[in-house]
This record gives C-alpha cells, sequence and structure tokens, in this order.
C-alpha cells in the first residue's frame, strides 16, 4: 500500500469514504485542517469521512543503493564526504574565531599600555607638583638667604634650563657653609673635653655577651636585612631596610613590629633616622629617596619622593646639624639635601675622566665638613663638603667598597671590601691598619660605637675590637662565631653605651647580642 500523498507507505494508513484513496493519516489531517478537500481529488473532504486501516506494521524497504557492494561503498563514500566538508567548515570557524580572539586580547593589552602610560604621566605630573611646592621659601633657618622666593614662585623657574633640560641646582649657599662651619667649630670644641661616659660597656663584658633575641622581621618570599639604624633618642627602636623592598620600625624591649613602611619597588638599600621631627630617610634601588614623616602613634606616611638619581641609591649619611642630608648613588654622583624642603641644594658628579661606575656607601665625618663615599672600583674619595671637591683619595681595596665608618673622635676611617677591613689615618692619610680576611671569613659592614671606643665588623662572623691608636694593636674583644643557619650578616649597630648590639643577616632575621637578663630564657 501506498500513500497517494507521499508515494511512500504508510506508517498509519487511513483511507477516505468518498473516494477509496488510502493516506498517512497525519499527512491528510494537515491538508484537510488548512483546505477542508481531498487533497488528490479536490472534493470536500472532513476527518468524519477518513476511515483507520488496520494492518501489519511496515517494515521499510532497504534502499535501492544498500542491495549490493558497490552500493554500500558508495554510501560509505558519501557520508565520509559528508563528514569531511563538516569538519573543515568547523576548522574554519576555530580559525575565524581564534584571530578575533587574538585581535581583542592585542586591543586589551594595548589600552591597558594607554592606561599605564597615562599613569605614569599623570604621577609623574604629580610629582613635579609636590616638588614645585617642597620648593617653596623658607622663611626662617639658615637656608632662608639662598632659597628666597617672591609672589609664591618658585626661584629656579626664572632661571634658564641647563644642559640636558634640567634646572640649575641652588647650590650650597654661604649661609649654609656659616651654619656647617659654626657645628664643625662646635662639635671639635666638645669632642677635646668628652670623656668617655662611665655607663660605657667594659671590654670584659663582652666576653659575656650572646644573643639575647632573633625575631624575623620580613618577608620570607625575599628574605634579608640590608641596613639597620637605631633610633637616636629612644634606644629601644631599630629600624631595618629588607630586599622585600619594606622598611621596618621595631620596639626590641616589646619584641613587636610598631610600623612596616611600603613604597619602595625594589629593595631598601639604607634606612637612617633623622634625629628631629621623628623623620625618617630611606633609599632603594628603585633609583628613590623616600623621606618618612611619623606619628606620636608610631605610624609613618611619606612625605617627599626624591628622584634625582638615575641609578640605584646605595648610602645616605646625616649631618651634624640634623637639618641636611647627603645620598649616594651608582650613577657616580652624590646628592646634598635640605631636610626642610627635600631640595636638592648640590649634585655632584665625578670628572670624565673618572673610572668609577658609582657610589657604593658614603658617610659624613663626625664634625660635617667632609664626606667619605666608597666605589665599586674598590677606591674611598674623601670630599670637601663646602666646594664639593674631592680632596683625597685612598686606594688599595680589592672589589667594592661595601662600607665606611668614621670614628667618633674624627681621626680614623673604617672601610670595608672583598679583601677585609682596613684603618685610615686621616691626619696623615693613609692606610695603617688592615684586617685581613680570614681564608673561610668575609666582611661585609664594619660600625664605630658613638663613643669611639668600639669597631664592629660582621660577615661570616661578628667581631668586636676595642679601638687603639695608630701604633697600637687594636685588640679583638669579642668573636660570634656559631652563626650557623644566619645566612650573611650584613650589617650592625652599637646601642647605646654599647650595651647591646643590633645585627641584621640574609636570612631576614634582626638579633640582638647583648648581657643575658638574669633568670631570663635567650630566644632561639
Amino acid at each position: 500500500m501506498i500513500c497517494a500523498i507521499s508515494g511512500e507507505a504508510p506508517e498509519e494508513p487511513v483511507v477516505s469514504k468518498k473516494s477509496g484513496l488510502l493516506f498517512e493519516r497525519r499527512l491528510v489531517e494537515r491538508h484537510v485542517a488548512d483546505y477542508g478537500k481531498c487533497p488528490v481529488t479536490g472534493e470536500p473532504l472532513t476527518m468524519d469521512d477518513i476511515v483507520a486501516v488496520k494492518t501489519n506494521k511496515a517494515v521499510k524497504p532497504r534502499p535501492l543503493q544498500a542491495a549490493s557492494i558497490p552500493g554500500l561503498l558508495g554510501m560509505f563514500q558519501n557520508e565520509w564526504d559528508a563528514l569531511m566538508l563538516s569538519n573543515f567548515a568547523l576548522e574554519q570557524q576555530l580559525h575565524t574565531a581564534r584571530q578575533e580572539l587574538s585581535h581583542a586580547l592585542y586591543q586589551h593589552d594595548a589600552a591597558c599600555r594607554v592606561i599605564a602610560r597615562i599613569k605614569k604621566e599623570r604621577d609623574e605630573a604629580r610629582e613635579l607638583l609636590a616638588q614645585a611646592d617642597r620648593q617653596m621659601p623658607i622663611s626662617t633657618g639658615a637656608t632662608a638667604n639662598s632659597l628666597v622666593v617672591s609672589n609664591g614662585k618658585r626661584a629656579a623657574e626664572d632661571e634658564e634650563m641647563g644642559p640636558g633640560g634640567k634646572r640649575p641646582r641652588p647650590g650650597i649657599s654661604d649661609a649654609i657653609i656659616d651654619e656647617l662651619t659654626a657645628c664643625n667649630t662646635t662639635l671639635s670644641a666638645q669632642r677635646k673635653k668628652r670623656q668617655i661616659p662611665e655607663s660605657l660597656a667594659a671590654a670584659d663584658d663582652f666576653q659575656s655577651y650572646t644573643q639575647i633575641s632573633s625575631h624575623p622581621l620580613h618577608k620570607t618570599s625575599k628574605p634579608g636585612i640590608l641596613s639597620i639604624d637605631i633610633h637616636p633618642s629612644e634606644q629601644d627602636i631599630i629600624a631595618t631596610g629588607g630586599v622585600d623592598s619594606n622598611a621596618v620600625i621595631f620596639d626590641r624591649t616589646a619584641g613587636q613590629i610598631l610600623s612596616i613602611l611600603t613604597g619602595h619597588s625594589k629593595k631598601v638599600t639604607c634606612v637612617k633616622f633623622v634625629p628631629r621631627e621623628e623623620m625618617f630617610i630611606t633609599s632603594s634601588a628603585d633609583k628613590t629617596v623616600r623621606l618618612w614623616q611619623g606619628s606620636s602613634e608610631g605610624n609613618y606616611t611619606t612625605q617627599h619622593v626624591l628622584k634625582d638619581h638615575t641609578a640605584e641609591v646605595q648610602a645616605v649619611s646625616i649631618h651634624a646639624t640634623h637639618n641636611y642630608f647627603v645620598t649616594a648613588s651608582l650613577d657616580n654622583t652624590w646628592c646634598f639635601y635640605d631636610l626642610s624642603s627635600a631640595l636638592c641644594l648640590a649634585q655632584v658628579a665625578e670628572d670624565e675622566a673618572s673610572t668609577n661606575k658609582g657610589y657604593t656607601s658614603a658617610a659624613f665625618h663626625p664634625d660635617g665638613l667632609i664626606l667619605g663615599t666608597g666605589t665599586t672600583e674598590a677606591v674611598v674619595r674623601i670630599w670637601d663638603v663646602k666646594s664639593q671637591s674631592n680632596v683625597a683619595q685612598f686606594d688599595g681595596h680589592q672589589g667594592p667598597v661595601t662600607s665606611i665608618s668614621f670614628s667618633e673622635n674624627g681621626y680614623f676611617l673604617a672601610t670595608v671590601a672583598q679583601d677585609g677591613v682596613k684603618l685610615w689615618d686621616l691626619r696623615k692619610l693613609k692606610n695603617f691598619r688592615p684586617f685581613s680576611k680570614d681564608e673561610e671569613a668575609q666582611t661585609y659592614a664594619a660600625e664605630f660605637d658613638h663613643s669611639g671606643s668600639y669597631l664592629a665588623t660582621v660577615g661570616s662572623d661578628i667581631r668586636v675590637y676595642q679601638t687603639a691608636g695608630v701604633r697600637q694593636d687594636w685588640n679583638l674583644t669579642k668573636r660570634f662565631e656559631d652563626l650557623s643557619g644566619t645566612g650573611k650578616v650584613s650589617s650592625v649597630k652599637f646601642g647605646r653605651d654599647a650595651k647591646y648590639l643590633a645585627v641584621g643577616s640574609m636570612d631576614r632575621n634582626l638579633r640582638i647580642y647583648g648581657l643575658p637578663l638574669p633568670g631570663s630564657m635567650l630566644e632561639d
């Protein structure tokens, strides 16, 4: 039986009472519903005229192509071709989608770069505005004559641009030189009358010194302490600068971190407390110097970000007047700053004939009229601050000069390089005592105590020497040898009256050495 509409065997056959024709139920029902007549004869037709036919379930005959092996192979070939065409179309769609995604990602990356550049320009504009604000005139103080500004405008804007598009530095004025000279005269006179304090730790006391505490202060992801300083008036407050780009203010008595100073993008190379107005200075490998202002709650906020250097800033030294400071950098320059205005008064560069590749350390003489700098080329230079001229040079080291420290009496200078520690007589400008490094020891830093009675050197171990004259032995008072697990000891500072030693190492721990407290248990 064949359906009169489809020409195929119906699955649910029905027959018309009027015409006797056979139909597929679903097909004829749709046609009658739409047109109301027979699809073949065109006569009027309703569903009441349709009668179902009872038949056995029809089995569709096999297609003609499947009746032979060549037909089957042809069917398989057609299916394979259709599958390949479909796969090719999908691959084309995938390729197009990848191209569109790549283009979108490129546009996103370009937009991010534009946003980053705009943010950088915004930050630079803000910094220029901040620099303009801090270069406003100072109405009082010794630097007023050198920084007088009229009508609220910077005097520097009236000057012509110098080489390289930079404005000339204001320079160290006569008024500042007079202030430095007066400070030098006062300190020199006081030094002649000064006596060793009775509260100073005796040499025999150092024999009992041991590690009394250890404090992990910086991140474990980038461990290491590079610099240490102790608050000049609150001797229990210690600052550390770390490889993790943070500076930490720590109370050793309470054993608590008071503040973590964030802002630098690379390692903090030097930290210095300023003995006035709770100010604090940090230098960094990100080429900047930051001035921080402390509060009564122990918090510190950034007041100025100085960007006068073009390479890593390695050292900071505070002048004895507490009104000025110096920074030294690997860009082969050192800068003299006014602390109140954060203005660079002078940036001193080596002459073109110099082979130095940059400064690695710097320190003011206790009297403040000379400055010592160490270089990457193993040279120690002595500068006259008033004229910014190089007045002496010490050769003989091997490797970069990593540390410089003047003795309190102003006669001696201790310098550290790869070949160990050397002591220089500043009166005769010569080396009178080398502390050659041991075969298994390495020294990275040296520091005189405030009284000038002791010299500490740190590296693979910690050593304390009792100071003496040029013709006398500098006796080794104490050596701390059991430093296993501490890593390289990178920095050291004496507490008041040498009652304790604060030591920083590359395992991120601040360690305190001193006399053990009676009845107390030592911290690991």
